[in-house]
This record gives C-alpha cells, structure tokens and sequence, in this order.
C-alpha cells in the first residue's frame, strides 16, 4: 500500500464570485443567490471575467447541506452563502435527516440554472461537495471526528447516507444537461484529516463512490476530480493517471472540454486555476482499479 501525499492548492473553498462581479449586475443579493435566472446571469459574469471556457456553479459548497435541512446564511453580493448554526451533534441525528428533494428549494434553482445555461450553448460545471463539505453544514467538526473515531460502523452509514445523495445529485445534473461535474471535499482534505482518516475515507467512500460514478456517467460527461482526491486515490493505489493526446498546448480548461466524450475521470490540477497550461497537450485521465 502507498502513502497519500497532499496536493498544495490555493483554491480551497473558493467559490469564484466576487463583489465585482456581483456589484456589476442589477441583481438583489441575497435573492440572486437563490433564483435560476440570476445564477445563470452571475455565472455567465464570472466565466466573462476569468475568459474561461465554462461556466461554473453554484457559489458555494452549502446547497447539498441546505437541502438536508442546514441552516444557511445567504450572504450578500460581499460574501456568499455560509453555514448559519449547526443543527445536528449526534451520528443519529444525521442519520434521521431527510433525503434531498431535488424539485425544491436552492438545490433545484441550481439544476434549473443549469439547464437555462446549457440551452445557451455554455458549458457548464457543476461543484458537487463530498462528504466533510456537506457535514460541515450540519454538524460541529469536533462532533464528526468524535463519530469518526469512536463508531467507525456508525460513520460507515453516515457516508453511504451522503453517498446515495451524491448519486441522485449527478443524475440530477445529468438531466439538466450538465457536461462538466467537479467534485471535492475541501473540508476533508489530508491536512485536515491527517494520513490515518484519510485512507480511511478513500477505502469508505471516495472510491466506492467513484465506482458508482464510473457505472451510472453518461458518455458525455466527464468529472473533474480535485487533485487531492486524486492523490489520495493514487497513495492508496485505487487509480492510475493515463496520458490522453489532445493535439495541442492548451489551457486546462480547454483540455477538459476536448476529454469530455473520451474519457470519465480527470484531476491533475484544480479546476480553477484558469491559468494552468497542458504544455505538452497531453491530459491526465485517472483511471480507476
């Protein structure tokens, strides 16, 4: 078995927006935050500032949380959505947490922007949160590690409970036209974790989930994994890179565009580094074990 190292990005957490863009609109925050049309209009803003090659949503990693019923502040056009309070202490509790409706709410304003920008002719990615991101919403950190530590078998349920809602999500997103689906866990990363619990979470959930993924994804959509995913898959030995030829030097961006159709899973380097060059033309598709 190897060893998981840590991929250094200074992405975590961001959502991309920012008051420029959001003062540059006719948009009422918090409402724009919550209306299709609006988030397709802020995504369509980012993706015209940053010159990328997609547009990208939501603006923030709470919708999956908000949907299970956290507690979400909204924010303004300063800062976006943000966990409020906690609502759950116990495995338990979470574990009685209703399953995301996708037909309302935030969640479903998402999706339906979605759709609006892909009968745009955009290409869209959508952040799906993996399942620290998502507890981070509901439950005190120090309440997940103490779950975690002390009732492994009840952090099992908890994951395949986060898991099947992850599942549904896709499917979701692939109905709404979604070609582009990234997925990360920020709030579960190594140096968070630390190496013990990291494995653990490839052996528990990102793998078995990815498994899934692999079997469900439509043969025009492709994931981009966030590096430290895709390190921790390689340090537990569940997944090799493969070269795939693009052609050409291209932005990363682009190169994931030119993967879509050919390949399911990519992830060398985080998505929004808009700047990144695959110099040699070539892109890294992760192949799982």
């Amino acid at each position: 078995m190897g060893k998981i190292t840590d991929f250094h990005c200074g992405y975590d957490n961001s959502a991309g927006l920012t008051k420029e863009i959001a003062m540059g609109t006719d948009l009422t925050f918090p409402m724009a935050y919550e209306k299709a049309e609006s988030m397709a209009i802020l995504s369509k803003g980012l993706k015209e500032k940053d010159a990328a090659d997609f547009c990208q949503l939501p603006f923030c990693h709470t919708v999956e949380g908000e949907a299970m019923g956290g507690l979400v502040n909204l924010g303004d056009e300063n800062n976006g959505p943000r966990a409020k309070e906690y609502l759950c202490t116990t495995a338990e509790e979470v574990l009685e947490l209703p399953n995301i409706d996708f037909s309302k709410g935030r969640i479903a304003e998402v999706l339906k922007a979605c759709r609006l920008l892909r009968e745009q002719g955009e290409n869209v990615v959508l952040y799906i949160s993996g399942p620290f991101t998502i507890l981070n919403v509901l439950m005190e950190p120090r309440y997940v590690f103490k779950t975690f530590k002390k009732k492994p078998e009840m952090m099992q349920r908890i994951f395949d409970k986060l898991q099947r809602q992850i599942l549904l999500f896709i499917e979701e997103a692939q109905k709404s036209g979604v070609n582009m689906i990234s997925y990360g866990d920020s709030s579960g990363s190594l140096n968070i974790l630390g190496p013990k619990f990291s494995e653990d979470v490839v052996k528990m959930f990102t793998y078995p989930l990815l498994k899934k993924i692999e079997k469900n994804l439509s043969s025009e959509t492709l994931v981009l994994l966030c590096p430290k995913t895709t390190y921790g898959l390689l340090g537990m030995e569940k997944a090799q890179l493969k070269d795939v030829e693009l052609g050409s030097p291209m932005k990363y961006g682009e190169g994931c565009l030119k993967a879509v159709g050919r390949v399911k899973f990519v992830g060398e380097m985080c998505i929004n580094n808009k700047k990144f060059v695959l110099k040699n033309g070539i892109i890294k598709t992760v192949n799982l074990l």
